[in-house]
């Protein structure tokens, strides 16, 4: 058993600490929200991921899982401490990494044994270095054995215990050798595969593999766009294509684009670094530009189908980026509700677990309790999260609560031919 600190109880530092608890490791995880551990040490979860829950209470219940706001207690003889807090993305696309810094300079006054110091929030080329020169300027002069190790995390919300349990690979970055194999032992129950490289590599891996991902999607609602204008049907173009080994079915599922905490900072951070470095990152520019045109394609859409928009009421289903999660940052519902306001749209819209988050965020919209409550008076519906709950909707109730018959098939959840046959005007993305 390993003693661990985990600096961070967002969506990767609360899932890596409960994780590595349920490993067997005594794990404290460390916040400075006060309310967050407070939540936490009631076994009240600050944020939505399916089977959290009763993985935080059962190793709390063990003696193996603590919460504080404490420094010093969380980072009292550790053998490993995790940074795991955030690094929201600045104007400019840069990383904000003063958070970072606050983890480094408690890790260096408080600290006195030997320690690895693993960078797990995902964080610029060559923090890992930096991070090493602020634990050393710091101690000024007092010894202390440290290395520094990346580990970057490919947690997807929703899913993030099964991704950590399950992963494709755990990638480690470290000029220690010993160091990285030490990060390695902690995995080494899940029987993966294990890939270990230099700090830099390591760190560049998180950045190259989310806008590589985020590429397939901007690529296929490029070619869904295309489909449109020649009668294709991008469906059976992403099948076709996912057929072949080499390209894969996964993520190519045309729609309103990529969002949440990681793609949208990350592709924008990795362009931001590009650039600084001298380099033209002309597909990465593309990428972001294919996705926010994405929503606004939506909008154009809408406007064509309603004449115009204003005092017209649009009915939204979905409002967090993706299903399984209530996180709305970047989430493509948001902005397309804001770009529908702009135009003098009503909204009314419904989430399975993003009220409480969009009550705080959303300005002068309708939150409804269910998804017949946003069809009613709707001029348009929207989908734009692909929850379950919406693949069985009741759309004879629905076509008779809803002003206009109109539906925005933004995910291609739904069968156009069924939904015309019932009077709808249904219009999906990449659909002839």
């Amino acid at each position: 058993m390993s003693k661990l600190c985990v600096i961070g109880t967002g969506y990767v530092g609360l899932v890596t600490g409960t994780c590595f608890a349920d490993l067997g490791n005594q794990v404290t995880c460390m916040d400075i929200d006060e309310n967050r551990i407070s939540l936490l040490n009631q076994g009240v979860m600050p944020i939505y991921e399916p089977g959290l829950e009763q993985l935080v209470v059962q190793n709390v219940k063990a003696g193996r899982l603590f919460f504080t706001t404490d420094y010093a207690a969380a980072l009292k003889d550790v053998d490993f401490a995790f940074i795991a807090v955030g690094t929201p993305s600045g104007d400019e696309g840069e990383a904000d990494l003063q958070y970072v810094r606050q983890a480094a300079e408690a890790i260096a006054d408080l600290v006195n044994k030997p320690v690895v110091v693993v960078n797990k929030s995902t964080v610029p080329v060559g923090t890992g270095d930096w991070v090493a020169d602020i634990i050393r300027k710091r101690r000024n002069g007092r010894p202390l054995e440290f290395s520094v190790a990346s580990n970057p995390e490919f947690l997807r919300e929703g899913s993030a215990i099964n991704d950590f349990m399950m992963p494709d690979r755990v990638v480690l970055g470290s000029e220690d050798r010993k160091a990285a194999e030490a990060v390695a032992e902690l995995y080494a129950a899940l029987r993966c595969q294990i890939l270990i490289t230099d700090l830099r590599t390591a760190e560049m891996i998180k950045y190259a593999s989310n806008a590589f991902l985020a590429t397939k999607i901007s690529f296929i609602n490029e070619i869904a766009n295309i489909c449109e204008e020649l009668g294709a049907d991008v469906r059976q173009v992403a099948a076709g294509m996912g057929l072949d080994k080499r390209i894969g079915p996964a993520f190519l599922d045309a729609g309103l684009g990529w969002g949440g905490s990681c793609f949208p900072k990350d592709v924008k951070a990795l362009a931001h670094m590009a650039v600084l470095h001298g380099s033209q990152p002309q597909l990465l520019q593309a990428v972001m530009d294919i996705n926010r045109m994405q929503r606004r394609r939506l909008v154009m859409k809408l406007r064509k189908a309603l004449g115009n928009l204003d005092e017209k009421t649009i009915g939204i289903l979905g409002i967090s980026f993706k299903p399984n999660t209530d996180d709305l940052r970047d989430a493509p519902a948001i902005e397309v509700i804001h770009l529908l306001q702009l135009e003098g749209a009503k909204i009314q819209a419904y989430d399975p677990q993003g009220m409480e988050n969009a009550a705080k965020i959303l300005k002068n919209v309708k939150l409804c309790q269910n998804p017949y409550q946003v069809a009613e008076g709707a001029d348009a519906l929207v989908l734009a999260t692909e929850w379950n709950e919406f693949k069985q909707l009741d759309f004879a109730r629905i076509r008779d609560l809803m002003a206009r018959p109109i539906i925005m098939d933004g995910r291609n959840l739904w069968d156009p031919q069924h939904l015309r046959e019932l009077g709808f005007h249904y219009t999906g993305v990449g659909r002839p």
